[in-house]
């Protein structure tokens, strides 16, 4: 049986190929790769596949032919690198399949820079969307981005502009390997307004010097926008801090935060999910310029609703975590549809100020078959007074963590 073979191609064509690359090309019955690709050998005697829309059926269809037939996809660049090749394998199977890479764009975009690359954190937008950009990057000294046609270097420049993040300057490598290739570097504000090729490499390089904000886990309360003269609508530090640790974030968590007043629990749980999705809605508008500056702040990229929940939650994709920190004195139908969407393993933490909201809760959850566990929390700060210090207590929150019996069992069984 023949393998199909996954063969890498740069910019430059069959010029840049390997004689043994070449000859398998020359022999292959069956051509199938992107037209761009494809346009590089017009003279190919074979049945030509375009990869393109309804890849997954395509590739279905060239498993049959393996059998018979000399197959060969071609790909850009090294095929196991934000490529086809990984689809390839998974439809056709590992034992069906050998990729041959040629360089990777980002191969050839260090070495223009004349720069070591193995230290360089990697983010892809090319068919993807830059939401949440800002909590992956933030911190990086060297950070190479993967574009596409509509996530252009001007829009990420204008994208990292919208958060303060002016402390990267860009190297742009475009046309990679081809005759049309150009490199260079250029300031945010230079690369927001210009234009570039559809092909192209961003690396981005933090100012040497820099040192941005380190926000760890629990910050404190006034560094966040809030409320005024109403100060103090905030989940507190101490309170945040052990309701985060009750919904068990990963990095790729789907969050709801319902009621989110100020923004700090979306804040920081998109610091814990960097790769996952964070939702906010809050029903006062006064609060809406807060969380927005609170993204900024803390460059945190979230969405946020403007709404009085539970309207608009069921176009949300299902949560592995919800956090209620204000009902709307619609406790029961939030708790009712967060249920019932909650992912395998997912968690609702709900804060209660009053002993009525938290049997309230408590029954809520019983009607929906979850079990929970109670943490009263009453903490308390230092305050300087004269020449000594003095504790001032906050007021007592229970913090009640929702989840599925089967869950706890798991839990109990580790």
């Amino acid at each position: 049986m023949n393998k199909v073979k996954v063969i890498g191609i740069g910019d430059d064509g069959k010029n840049g190929l390997f004689p043994h690359y070449r000859q398998w090309i020359e022999e292959a019955e069956v051509l199938a790769g992107g037209g761009r690709q494809l346009a590089f050998f017009p003279e190919h005697p074979g049945e030509k596949i375009i990869l393109g829309k309804g890849i997954r059926a395509t590739l279905e269809r060239i498993a049959g032919f393996n059998t018979t037939r000399r197959v060969v996809v071609l790909a850009s660049g090294d095929p196991l690198f934000y490529g086809v090749a990984g689809l390839v394998v998974r439809v056709l199977g590992v034992e069906n399949v050998e990729v041959h890479p040629h360089l990777s764009s980002l191969q050839l975009a260090f070495a223009r820079m004349g720069e070591s690359w193995q230290k360089a954190h990697v983010e892809s937008v090319h068919g993807r969307t830059m939401q949440g950009l800002a909590q992956r990057l933030d911190g990086k000294e060297t950070v190479a981005v993967l574009t596409d046609e509509f996530h252009t270097p001007a829009a990420i420049a204008r994208y990292l502009l919208r958060f303060g993040m002016d402390e990267y300057r860009a190297f742009v490598a475009e046309n990679l390997g081809g005759p049309e290739e150009r490199c260079g570097w250029l300031d945010l504000h230079e690369m927001a307004t210009a234009d570039f090729s559809t092909l192209n490499v961003v690396i981005l390089k933090r100012a040497k010097g820099f040192a941005s904000p380190r926000w760890e886990l629990g910050i404190d309360d006034h560094h966040f926008s809030q409320r005024k003269p109403e100060k103090g609508l905030i989940t507190k530090k101490e309170v945040r801090v052990i309701s985060l640790s009750e919904m068990k974030l990963a990095p790729t968590s789907v969050v709801w935060d319902i009621g989110a007043g100020s923004g700090s629990v979306s804040v920081e749980a998109a610091k814990l999910a960097p790769f996952g999705q964070v939702f906010a809605v809050e029903k006062n508008e006064a609060d809406l310029e807060n969380i927005e500056a609170n993204r900024i702040k803390f460059r945190t990229d979230f969405t946020v609703l403007h709404a009085k929940a539970p309207e608009g939650l069921e176009d949300w994709p299902d949560p592995d975590a919800v956090f209620i920190g204000g009902s709307g004195g619609e406790l029961g139908d939030l708790i009712r549809l967060c249920a019932k969407q909650l992912r395998p393993a997912g968690r609702i933490v709900v804060n209660a100020a009053t002993l009525e909201t938290l049997t309230r809760t408590l029954d809520f959850f019983r009607e929906e078959g979850l079990v929970f566990r109670i943490t009263m929390l009453q903490a308390a700060r230092s305050k300087p007074i004269l020449s000594m210090t003095r504790l001032e207590g906050l007021n007592p929150v229970y913090i009640i963590c929702g989840f599925r019996e089967e869950d706890r069992k798991k839990e109990e069984n580790k």
